[in-house]
Parts: structure tokens; C-alpha cells; sequence
């Protein structure tokens, strides 16, 4: 028995893994990966290019605008592309991090980047994460996870991730953003952050691949009646 062409909605809060969490589920029962908070931060970059959003983060209108010029998406699956420009790394530096939940609270850009990602998965067999996936971009969501773990936990993970790609990190800096993100996304007008009530809760402060891979696996099984089936039956 195959697993249907369903949508997986993975929501929880910044640094907790959603992104490897969800490219692990979707690599292992082959389903498309799309990072909604890519797409944000490709918004943030594009923002900052156009010098549309200040230091202090307030966010000129003309954006919105500016939304209609610009082409996002991704490439080989999972690589996002400003027009013909591979972002994926200037997406994740800190200077876009710390300007990337006021430009995401804003409605005309959450209404971009839901309608960039409802034709991305227009298909089905969509694996995709982020803040609201669960509770407003796909509250239909056959399968909806809600990722938490230890702040410091968290802080740690962001830490080491901007140190492997030779940035010089503060960890109190890192902390201290993290913080700010959770308050804007959980407080934000539009689509703030919480747990959608049908979402299943993983924390995974003390959880490695392999332990996330096999509690996914569980809950995919159970879902679909699938707990005595051979793995080549549901994996295709």
C-alpha cells in the first residue's frame, strides 16, 4: 500500500529543525520538499536590495509594488533562485535573520509567498514547513507536526550553523534574535505562530536524525494503517 498523494504541514518555532526535519520525510517517502521560509527570506533579501525596509526594521509600502516584479523559486527541488541568481546563501546570514519576521508579519507579503507556495504544490506529495503551514497555508493538511525544543538548545543549532559557514557568531546575539523572532512570529496580526490543534508535537531538544526519521516513520504508519507493512510497500 502506497501512501496517497497527501500534504505534510510541519510548523514550530525558529532554529528547531523544520527544514532538515521535513527534507528527511521527504527523501524518505519520496514527496517534493518546499521551504516556506526560504521564500520569506528571499522576500527580506530582495527588500534589503531595494532598500524597501530600514535598520530599524519598519518596512516601506512601496514593497508590495515592488512584489510583482519579483520572480522567486526553486531550482534542483530545494535551491531558491531570485530570477536567475542562486540566494541560497546570502538567504541565510544574519543580516537577513534579523530582519526576516517583521518583513514575514507583513499581509501582502504573507499573500505573496502563499500564493508562490499553493502552485508549487499544486501536484501534491508535498512535504512543507515553516510557521503557519499547519493553521493557515494548508489547514487541510492531511499530516500537520508541531516542532519544539529548549531555547538554548535551539540557539546552540543557529550558532553552530553560522560558525560552519565561517560567520562569527555572539551567542548572546543569537539568542537574543531568537528571541525577537519567536515574539514577532507568535504576536504578528497576520498568521501568527501556534500550534494548529491536529498537529502531532516533537520535541526534539535531545533527538538526532535517526530518532526523528523513525518517529516520523511511526506516525506515517499509523496514519495510513500501514504498521505491519513490509518497508517497500509505503516508501515508493
Amino acid at each position: 500500500m502506497l501512501i496517497p498523494d497527501i500534504t505534510i504541514a510541519v510548523d514550530g518555532f525558529s532554529s528547531t529543525g523544520k527544514s532538515t526535519f521535513a527534507r528527511l520525510i521527504a527523501k524518505h517517502f519520496d514527496f517534493l520538499y518546499l521551504d516556506s521560509g526560504a521564500m520569506y527570506r528571499g522576500v527580506t533579501l530582495f527588500a534589503q536590495e531595494q532598500g524597501l525596509i530600514a535598520p530599524d526594521n519598519t518596512v516601506d509600502p512601496s514593497l508590495e509594488k515592488a512584489l510583482e516584479t519579483l520572480d522567486l523559486h526553486f531550482e534542483a527541488g530545494t535551491v531558491l533562485h531570485m530570477g536567475e541568481r542562486n540566494i541560497e546563501k546570502l538567504i541565510r546570514t544574519m543580516e537577513v535573520s534579523s530582519q526576516v519576521s517583521p518583513i514575514a508579519a507583513v499581509p501582502y507579503v504573507r499573500r505573496y509567498v502563499d500564493g508562490r507556495l499553493h502552485a508549487f504544490a499544486a501536484s501534491g506529495r508535498v512535504v512543507m514547513d515553516g510557521r503557519d503551514i499547519g493553521t493557515t497555508v494548508f489547514p487541510n493538511a492531511e499530516i500537520k507536526v508541531f516542532l519544539t525544543a529548549r531555547p538554548e538548545v535551539r540557539a546552540q543549532r543557529r550558532f553552530d550553523e553560522l560558525a560552519a559557514k565561517g560567520e562569527n557568531p555572539v551567542f548572546e546575539e543569537v539568542m537574543k534574535n531568537l528571541q525577537e523572532r519567536d515574539y514577532i512570529d507568535s504576536h504578528r496580526e497576520t498568521s501568527p505562530l501556534r500550534r494548529a490543534e491536529d498537529a502531532f508535537v516533537l520535541d526534539n531538544s535531545e533527538m538526532g536524525l535517526t530518532e526523528e526519521t523513525a518517529w516520523a516513520e511511526g506516525l506515517i504508519r499509523g496514519k495510513f494503517g500501514l504498521l505491519d507493512a513490509p518497508e517497500e510497500g509505503y516508501a515508493g
